[in-house]
């Protein structure tokens, strides 16, 4: 499996996920991986193609329908030596599995003083925007968020995917890397040889004056695309993409808030319990002199997402929410 590239110079998201994978086996022996028709089938979503072909059965496992056995294995092989990459299908199925991963796999390192690790990375396919029903389209990164020992990482680039997945396979931590299903399609420029970006680290992906808007992963070009409509009303929004939850890079969102003092969080997690509430609260404790204007939080309703597609868009934050939120802060 070649670096995947097209004759234009771009790399898919989807193509991300595999080519990351792939540098980081190719680096690393000791990196397997393991899921539910990830061999000869390439995943699902088609995001482990070409990995059997290249590495093998001894690198690639095919696993039963069992989220337990997937996550349990992962833990055993990283706790004696491998560097496991395990897939669950749907973020939604983290629930199938979630004594290892609130129980188990965090608690290893801090139980046992630091003599034992469990260096593993669960993927898993993120998220709502395809109709995929009630129990296959949440965005669960926050559930991840309320146990302490899980990193969790959610790139909304293909360069991204590429460099966070190599931060998340050399961590020592076990880490939690959500593939949004909307964004699997898009597409950006690949990144260099040897590209690694830090767990933990925001990126400003659109500089502005007037508003900062956080988003992660699918929310990020829901934001870029809010942005560019308000611009040509003469309001402009600095767009942070967090890229992580843990660790929470909220020293780049005080330094955009110092400059434009006023902060909307775009967040597809339902807004009970959202990523954003506790972005907000470190703000409201760390922050507070730099806001001019009341905190906005744009975030998914508290309801099962239904399959039809207007219903679907009624329930997951939009541009046009997105838009009303930012103009009426501008305004406030």
């Amino acid at each position: 499996m070649a670096d995947v590239k097209t004759d234009r110079g771009v790399i898919t998201y989807r193509e991300a996920v595999a080519e990351g994978i792939a540098r980081e086996m190719r680096r690393d022996a000791a990196v397997v991986c393991l899921g539910e028709d990830i061999g000869e089938a390439g995943g699902v979503f088609k995001t482990t193609a070409g990995l059997l072909k290249e590495f093998g059965p001894e690198r690639v496992w095919d696993t039963p329908i069992s989220e337990q056995a997937i996550v349990g294995a992962a833990m055993g092989a990283a706790m004696t030596g491998m560097r496991p990459v395990a897939e669950i299908m749907f973020s939604d199925f983290l629930a199938c599995c979630w004594d290892y991963l609130a129980n188990e796999i965090p608690k290893v390192r801090y139980m046992t003083g630091g003599q034992v690790t469990v260096p593993l990375v669960v993927r898993t396919a993120n998220g709502g925007g395809l109709g995929f029903g009630a129990q296959h389209s949440q965005a669960t990164e926050n559930w991840a968020l309320t146990v302490p020992g899980l990193k969790i990482a959610a790139p909304a680039t293909p360069a991204d995917v590429i460099g966070m997945m190599a931060a998340a396979i050399r961590s020592d931590d076990p880490v939690v890397f959500f593939e949004h299903k909307g964004l699997l399609a898009s597409k950006g420029a690949p990144p260099p040889p040897g590209h690694v970006v830090e767990l933990g680290r925001a990126a400003v992906v659109r500089e502005g004056a007037d508003v900062t808007l956080v988003a992660l992963a699918s929310m990020v070009p829901v934001g870029l695309r809010a942005a560019a409509q308000l611009a040509e009303e003469g309001i402009e929004v600095e767009v942070v993409d967090l890229r992580s939850l843990v660790p929470l890079d909220t020293a780049t969102v005080l330094a955009s808030l110092a400059g434009t003092s006023r902060l909307v969080t775009v967040e597809e997690n339902p807004y009970q319990g959202g990523w954003g509430a506790t972005l907000v609260s470190v703000v409201a404790d760390e922050g507070f002199s730099l806001l001019d204007a009341p905190v906005r939080r744009v975030a998914g309703e508290c309801v099962p997402l239904p399959f039809a597609d207007a219903l679907e868009e009624r329930v997951i934050p939009t541009v046009d929410k997105v838009v009303a939120a930012v103009r009426s802060l501008a305004a406030y």
